[in-house]
Parts: C-alpha cells; structure tokens; sequence
C-alpha cells in the first residue's frame, strides 16, 4: 500500500485524469495498490515479458516523449517492455525518487537514462502530462547552443548587465552558481529557473534552461515561447561581444 502522501498524489492525478470524485478515484488506486503487491511474488530479472492485448493499443512512444528504437538502443528494452516490469514492481505507487532508484539499481541504468525511463513511465501511467511534475506543477524547458567558449555563454547569464539586455530588463536574482556549468535563478514571481551549460569544443557551447515551478500548462507553454525568444536575443548580443564594432 502507498504511504500517505504518495497515495494523495496519485489520487489527485488521476481525479484530474478521470474527473473522479477523490472517493471513488482513491478506491480505485487502492484496489490497484493491492493488485501490484499481489504480482510482486514473481519479478522478471530484466525489464522484459510480452504485454497484454489493452496496452498494445497504447502508443507509449507518443506519451512518453520519446521514440522506442533510441530508448532501446540506451537501455535495452522498448516501451512496452518497461512498463510491463515496472508494472510488476508495483513502481505506479512509488514516489518518482523510488522509481528512479529501481531502474538505476535494479537494472543498471544510468542517472540520466533512470530519469528517462521514469518520466515516461510516469507520462504513460497519467501520473504526470507532459511538462508537469509529480506535485502537479509544470516547467517550461529550452536549450539552445552558441558558436561561443561555454565560459563567454555563462558569463553572459552571470553577468547582470549582460543579462539584463537579452532578458529585456527583467529583473532576477541568482541565487546559485558553479561556474561553467550550473545556475539557478529566482523569477519575479518566484517560480526556479534551473539552468545547465555544456562545452561543445572550444569554441562552441550550449544551454538547457528549465524554468520550474509553474501553475498550469498555459504558464509553461507561454515561457516555454519566452524562452526561444530571449534565447534569440542572447545569441544576438554574443555575436556583439565577439564583433564589438558599430553596426550601421
């Protein structure tokens, strides 16, 4: 059985899957709950097994965000093999850190492919939409890359005069930095902007920017759009910085 915050989780996201009642769309995880614990008597040693004939119907694929020939060339199973392991081990009623545990540790995953594979299964099973996490909130997510030194890319985030220009004078505060490739930023409304930096070469770099923390998914979708376009702007105020003479 889910503890209790965990199974207030999944019943508040499946009422808002279903629009349920919290009664009946709790009854319904619990009875759920009670199935799992039954089939964990036989785990398979490897996420595999063939799926029943209601999920083939299921594009997982399309859900999970991504395409089961790249998920399988990282990890070694599709889909629909995932979901049908992790279905076994009852992950559905498990906290996201518990099922990125399992698929790290159970079957050697590595941290950035466990967090794929979670995610997706937790997209799958309606436990989270697109853009949303598992406390309900959503995040609005951008990357772009630059024909810059990643040290001149988080310079320009660092840097609060430069920062103001691409970001149009909005005004944030840093609130941590490891130079060259973290930071994290707190928004005028107090939504987290969690940003990553990578060097591409010596003269080329990239930036992934997840802005955390918001209500709904029009929030997301509208940042999401903010994002590419201060983005742009950065990438014009870089190519001032390489060649600072006058434009006419």
């Amino acid at each position: 059985m889910p503890r209790n915050k965990d199974l207030k989780r999944l019943v508040r996201a499946r009422m808002r899957k279903t629009g349920e009642a919290y009664t009946a769309a709790r009854a319904h995880i619990k009875s759920k709950s009670k199935s799992a614990t039954a089939s964990n008597a036989v785990v398979p040693s490897a996420p595999r097994g063939t799926p029943n004939s209601a999920t083939k119907s299921i594009d997982y694929a399309a859900v999970a965000g991504m395409s089961d020939e790249k998920l399988k060339a990282k990890t070694g199973c599709t889909w629909l093999r995932w979901v049908h392991a992790l279905d076994r081990l009852g992950a559905e009623t498990m906290s996201h850190r518990d099922i990125v545990a399992l698929v790290n540790e159970k079957y050697k995953v590595d941290g950035w492919w466990s967090q794929t594979v979670t995610v997706g299964y937790e997209r799958i099973k309606g436990l989270r939409a697109r853009g949303q996490r598992r406390d309900g909130t959503y995040e609005a997510s951008k990357s772009r890359t630059f024909t810059v030194p990643v040290k001149t890319l988080f310079d320009a985030w660092a840097d609060a005069s430069v920062r103001r220009r691409w970001l149009n004078g909005a005004n944030v505060k840093v609130r941590t930095a490891t130079a060259p490739k973290s930071m994290r930023l707190d928004w005028t409304d107090h939504s987290i902007i969690a940003v990553g930096f990578a060097a591409k070469g010596k003269s080329k770099s990239s930036v992934a920017v997840q802005h955390e923390k918001l209500p709904d998914r029009e929030t997301a979708d509208g940042l999401k759009q903010y994002w590419s376009d201060r983005l742009d702007a950065l990438g014009e105020v870089l190519s001032e910085r390489q060649d600072p003479r006058p434009r006419t």
